[in-house]
C-alpha cells in the first residue's frame, strides 16, 4: 500500500510542510490542495523540478478531491495568518475566515469516501479541529490537531539554551489550547535527568520567564517575516511520519478529552489508528485549574462559532 498524504492549503505553511515530505521521500503520492489554482500548480512544477537532483521520487497530485478516497492523512493548512498582524491580535482572529473555509472543504473531504486521519494546523487549531470532525463525522480519534507539539518545542528550545544541551535532552509539555491560554505544565519537565522544578529552586531560575519567552518566541518570529512556518510545518509532518509508521509515540497533541468536553493539547500516544491512547499526567493544583481555564476558554469559542 502507497504512504498517500494530501495537504490542503499551500501557503506559507502548506507548501513548507510539502516541501519537506518531497524532500525526505515521506510519501509515494502527495495530494496538493489550494483554492488558487495558479499558485499551486506552480508549487507542483517546483517540486518536480526538484525531483531529479532528490533521492526520491514523489508522485505529485493537483487539486482533485477525488484523490483523497484511499488517503491515510490529510493536513489542513487553511487559514490567512497576515489577519494576526495587529496589535493584541491573537489566533481568533483567524476564525471567521478559516470557518469559511473549512465549511467549504470539510464536506468535499466527507464526499471524496476518505476515511484516514486528519491532521490540523488551521487556526484557531483546537476549535477549527472541532468542526472538522463534526463536519466529516469522522471518528474524534482520527481527527488531530497539532496543538501544543509547537509549544511544547518553543518550551524546550529555551529551558535547553538555559541549561546549554540539546532541545531534544528536554522532556516535558505544554498543555491546554494552541494560544495564549495554554501553559508549561513544569511538573512534567526535565532536564539533565531532574525535574526541573528541583533544578530551578537550587539555582534561582526563574520558570516564569522561561515560560514567557517560550511563549514569545511565535511572536518574534512572526515579527521578523510576518508568518511562521518552518516550526508549525515541522510538528506537523513529525505527526504525520507517526501515523504512518504506526510508532505509538507519545505527543502532546490536540485531541478530544471527554472529561473536558472539548479538544485540547494533552500527551496522547499516536499511532495509525491516530489517538490509540490518551495519557494520565499527574498534574498539580495549580496546572489543572489552568488546564481547566484553557478547556473553558476553547468550549466558550467553539460555542460562540457555531451560533454565529
Amino acid at each position: 500500500m502507497s504512504r498517500k498524504v494530501a495537504v490542503i492549503g499551500m501557503g506559507h505553511v502548506g507548501s513548507t510542510v510539502a516541501h519537506y515530505i518531497v524532500a525526505n521521500g515521506f510519501a509515494d503520492d502527495l495530494v496538493l490542495i489550494d483554492s488558487n489554482a495558479d499558485k499551486v500548480n506552480a508549487d507542483a512544477l517546483d517540486f518536480k523540478d526538484a525531483m531529479p537532483n532528490l533521492p526520491y521520487h514523489t508522485n505529485i497530485i493537483v487539486n482533485d478531491y477525488s484523490a483523497l478516497k484511499d488517503a491515510e492523512v490529510i493536513v489542513s493548512v487553511v487559514g490567512n495568518i497576515k489577519l494576526q498582524d495587529q496589535p493584541q491580535a491573537d489566533r481568533f482572529v483567524e476564525l471567521p475566515y478559516t470557518w469559511k473555509a473549512v465549511n467549504d472543504v470539510a464536506p468535499k473531504i466527507k464526499e471524496s469516501g476518505f476515511s484516514g486521519k486528519i491532521v490540523v494546523i488551521s487556526n484557531p487549531v483546537d476549535v477549527i479541529t472541532s468542526l472538522y470532525q463534526k463536519l466529516t463525522g469522522l471518528p474524534k480519534n482520527q481527527v488531530i490537531g497539532t496543538g501544543t507539539l509547537l509549544d511544547s518545542a518553543r518550551m524546550k528550545r529555551v529551558v535547553a539554551d538555559k541549561f546549554d544541551v540539546d532541545p531534544r535532552s528536554v522532556s516535558g509539555y505544554n498543555l491546554g489550547e494552541h494560544g495564549n491560554s495554554q501553559f508549561t505544565a513544569w511538573s512534567t519537565v526535565r532536564v539533565l535527568d531532574q525535574p526541573i522544578t528541583k533544578l530551578a529552586a537550587e539555582q534561582n531560575i526563574d520558570l516564569q520567564e522561561l515560560d514567557k519567552d517560550s511563549k514569545l518566541g511565535g511572536w518574534y518570529v512572526f515579527k521578523g517575516k510576518k508568518y511562521t512556518s518552518y516550526g508549525v510545518a515541522t510538528a506537523a509532518v513529525r505527526l504525520v511520519n507517526v501515523i504512518l509508521s504506526d510508532s505509538r509515540t507519545e505527543l502532546p497533541v490536540s485531541n478530544f478529552r471527554e472529561e473536558y468536553g472539548v479538544y485540547l493539547s494533552y500527551p496522547a500516544i499516536v499511532g495509525r489508528q491516530g489517538i490509540i491512547k490518551q495519557s494520565q499526567l499527574n498534574l498539580t493544583d495549580e496546572e489543572l485549574a489552568k488546564l481547566q481555564n484553557s478547556a473553558n476558554f476553547i468550549k466558550q469559542k467553539y460555542s460562540e462559532s457555531l451560533n454565529k
